[in-house]
């Protein structure tokens, strides 16, 4: 396995969250080995650090496959939104295009794991996100674990959105995504992953659902503001365990993480939406 070029300073913090849930905290380390259990979400960095408008990448794709199959996240500078599917990474950009990323393209966040579904639910039928939210909740066992989302079929409506590469001086997210590329898809097959995580991770990640889009053709992407869903498969990874890697160097180290960014990340992850 190659050495990342970037050096790492190794944190390695085992303490249990939630339902039995292992956090994992790790700084960068020389040699960067994927854990043998792969039953793990796998972070790099914080939402709220994406907030705080710290865009520089810290991890290369081709590490971040390494911890996983399926995941979400975005590129260096901002630069579009992250969709892994089936362990291929793509790079939904602000004109609309959709690319399979470099290996070497740097990931500022992400989440990823490797998918093993724990439930299946066939031919899923909701108008809106806030009817599968809805139904899911009512589907899981509890809310306090951790699960990671595919779904697979046809989407009568999604809308999908994908921010604009940034240029120095960062500004902040909810200010970035101003000018974002969003745009509306009708009766389009493709597949939707993301996370349903709980509300005590709130700083870390995004507290419910977060979800990526990619057509089954792979020229349409990005973040999902809204969707439904005509007889669609929806599979569903129950994960306890979580680690995350945290940036060593750059913006991170500086940024102010103590405020209550709560409102700004409702904006950020629904806009437009109630």
């Amino acid at each position: 396995m190659r050495t990342p070029s970037y050096l790492f300073i190794v944190l390695l913090i085992g303490i249990f969250i939630g339902a039995g849930g292992t956090l994992l905290i790790s700084g960068l380390t020389p040699d960067v080995q994927p854990l043998p259990d792969r039953e793990i979400i796998f972070q790099v960095s914080t939402i709220d650090a994406l907030l705080e408008s710290v865009y520089d990448g810290v991890m290369p794709v081709s590490d971040l496959s390494l911890y996983g199959d399926l995941g979400i996240g975005t590129f260096d500078s901002l630069d579009g939104e992250l969709i892994m599917v089936d362990g291929v990474v793509y790079q939904a950009r602000a004109d609309g295009s959709v690319v399979v990323a470099p290996l070497d393209l740097l990931v500022p966040l992400a989440a990823v794991t490797f998918f093993y579904p724990d439930i299946t639910i066939p031919h899923l039928s909701t108008g809106n996100f806030a009817e599968f939210e809805e139904y899911i909740d009512g589907t899981i066992r509890s809310e306090n674990l951790k699960y990671a989302i595919r779904i697979d079929g046809m989407f009568p409506k999604v809308t999908v959105r994908a921010p604009h590469r940034q240029e120095r001086p960062y500004p902040r997210l909810v200010n970035a995504l101003a000018d974002q590329y969003m745009a509306t898809h009708t009766n389009i097959s493709g597949t939707a992953v993301g996370f349903r995580l709980p509300a005590y991770v709130a700083g870390l990640n995004v507290p419910g659902y977060h979800l990526h889009f990619i057509s089954d053709d792979r020229s349409v992407g990005g973040h999902i503001v809204d969707f439904s869903l005509d007889s669609a498969t929806v599979s569903l990874d129950e994960t306890l365990n979580f680690m995350m890697r945290l940036p060593s160097d750059g913006g991170f180290i500086d940024a102010d993480l103590t405020a209550d960014l709560s409102d700004e990340l409702t904006v950020v992850e629904r806009p437009g939406q109630d």
